[in-house]
């Protein structure tokens, strides 16, 4: 395959994986209703978990390569409270999108990621690949339902929107493949950033969200999203 297209297809079925998660998460009813709740609980954990796996396996990881120990700090810091002026603006105006714009925020970096390594003629594409589909399923169904909650949005708009944001991801593996496979430093950049925008929306929107009074088992759906990033981290390694 052209490694254009190789970019262009791997970046767009990571994407899919974001409007699939809102599928089930719209289809899926389990009575009686603990049980729901439970389990809904454990996906929103196990969505955290997966974030912080992205954040702890590939974005800083990464995202040092290029960068001095206070270079790295700073950027951040700043990606950190760049998103707390985000979350901030986003709850004055009522709006309640923290696990899309979570979601967001690991998956574009990802996705610059993957043009690069593809455009440097890396064989870890295919896996990267595996390691976004893995967090982007739980993800996308947490977001659905955070965005339903509100019902200020139809489910059809919910899904069309979720498949219009999938279509960042093969944009930015293009940008990435096109004109910065060359500039490590920038990718570098964004993805320390990004990091600290999201362990900030972990601690600040998600992990509360995973809580469940007198229940012990959701907060282990942390546990296993982030060991679902550890065995694909693994594997690429």
């Amino acid at each position: 395959m052209v490694p254009l297209l190789h970019a262009f297809f791997l970046t767009f079925i990571a994407g899919m994986a974001m409007p699939v998660g809102a599928i089930i998460a719209h289809f899926l009813h389990i009575k009686p209703i603990w049980l729901e709740k439970e389990i809904l609980h454990g996906i929103t954990a196990f969505g955290g978990g997966a974030l912080m796996s992205a954040v702890a396996l590939v974005l800083v990881p990464e995202g040092i390569s290029n960068f001095n120990p206070l270079q790295a700090t700073g950027v951040f810091v700043s990606g950190g409270v760049s998103f707390m002026l985000l979350d901030y603006y986003l709850a004055k105006s009522g709006s309640s999108m923290s696990q899309l714009v979570a979601m967001l925020s690991d998956f574009i970096p990802e996705s610059l990621a993957l043009g690069a390594s593809v455009a440097t003629g890396s064989r870890d594409a295919v896996l990267i690949t595996l390691l976004i589909i893995m967090q982007n399923i739980p993800e996308g169904f947490n977001a659905f339902r955070e965005l339903r909650h509100t019902r200020a949005y139809s489910v059809k708009t919910v899904l069309i929107l979720f498949f219009v944001l999938a279509l960042t991801g093969p944009i930015a593996g293009m940008i990435a493949y096109i004109w910065l496979s060359e500039y490590h430093n920038i990718i570098s950049g964004i993805m320390l950033f990004s990091a600290g925008g999201i362990l900030y929306i972990v601690f600040q929107d998600i992990a509360p969200q995973a809580v469940l009074e007198k229940h012990w088992g959701p907060p282990l759906g942390a546990v296993l999203g982030f060991s679902l990033g550890l065995v694909g981290y693994m594997s690429i390694n």
